[in-house]
């Protein structure tokens, strides 16, 4: 089956998870661009210290409860039919799929450096470090589901409703640097918040309609347009053990007694050119 009439030239290696948003927004990133491969983990890269914490029993009582948690959020595919209407998951192009053990293995260095991209493009990988963060001709990008530098790490949209900053739902394109979410910003993406709403949607339409902003950052980069600013502070880093059965209950009860009621924000993109002052 022939590629379809793409709108850029650049080319891409996408680095990305295997959820079905994931999957959308490389199906988004494949009919945008020059998409070279798509690469997932399949596996979860282990050493002695990340071991010694997974057996702690504080922290297996809290990834069971999680697991437990998202296995109730997520039953009868609510994710799969919110970005695949007939909620069959599946990539447009998997003759580009290369599996491997975890994104900072030696295969994946190996591969980019073999198929030389102009850019690298992340959404839902674990951490890179190491020679990755160098690879790409223009650069490598991520796709953070937070508002940087004010939310960063883990669940973002969440911590932006238990704030009581429904304005802050969003997600970032950003450069990757060596830190987490730090890198120099693109674009804020921040979805509609309307009455009525919860967490996973807000969550899935700011993926949904980043998707679209991705593949026009690419656009304004091959234009040669500057675009990208260094984050103005630190922020805050969200972790995944930040979020407990109290934190649940409590923006539970807020979002029934009312906390989003009259709520109606439009959605909005805000690019970040590089002559422009960062906030701060």
């Amino acid at each position: 089956m022939p590629r379809e009439q793409k709108l850029s030239d650049l080319t891409l290696v996408v680095l990305c998870g295997r959820s079905p948003r994931h999957l959308y927004v490389a199906n988004a990133l494949c009919a945008h661009t020059r998409v070279l491969a798509i690469v997932h983990e399949s596996g979860v890269r282990l050493d002695a210290a990340k071991l010694k914490r997974y057996l702690d029993p504080r922290t297996v009582a809290r990834k069971g409860w999680r697991w437990l948690r998202d296995r109730r959020r997520y039953a009868g595919g609510k994710e799969a039919r919110f970005f695949f209407p007939a909620g069959v998951p599946a990539l447009s192009h998997p003759e580009l799929v290369h599996l491997v053990p975890h994104i900072d293995h030696p295969e994946v260095v190996a591969l980019v450096d073999r198929l030389s991209p102009d850019v690298i493009a992340v959404f839902g990988t674990s951490l890179i470090r190491g020679p990755l963060l160098t690879r790409g001709r223009l650069g490598i990008f991520n796709l953070h589901g937070g508002l940087s530098p004010r939310y960063r790490g883990a669940d973002c949209t969440f911590w932006a409703l238990y704030n009581g900053e429904p304005d802050q739902v969003g997600c970032t394109l950003h450069r990757i640097d060596a830190g987490i979410d730090t890198g120099r910003l693109m674009a804020h993406v921040c979805p509609a918040v309307r009455e009525g709403d919860d967490e996973l949607t807000l969550f899935h339409r700011g993926v949904r309609d980043s998707a679209v902003v991705y593949g026009e950052l690419f656009d304004r980069i091959e234009r040669g347009e500057k675009i990208g600013q260094p984050q103005p502070d630190k922020g805050h880093l969200y972790q995944v053990r930040d979020r407990g059965w109290r934190h649940e209950r409590d923006l539970a009860r807020r979002i029934a007694e009312g906390t989003l009621r009259g709520i109606d924000l439009p959605p909005r993109v805000r690019w970040f050119h590089a002559e422009e002052k960062p906030d701060g």
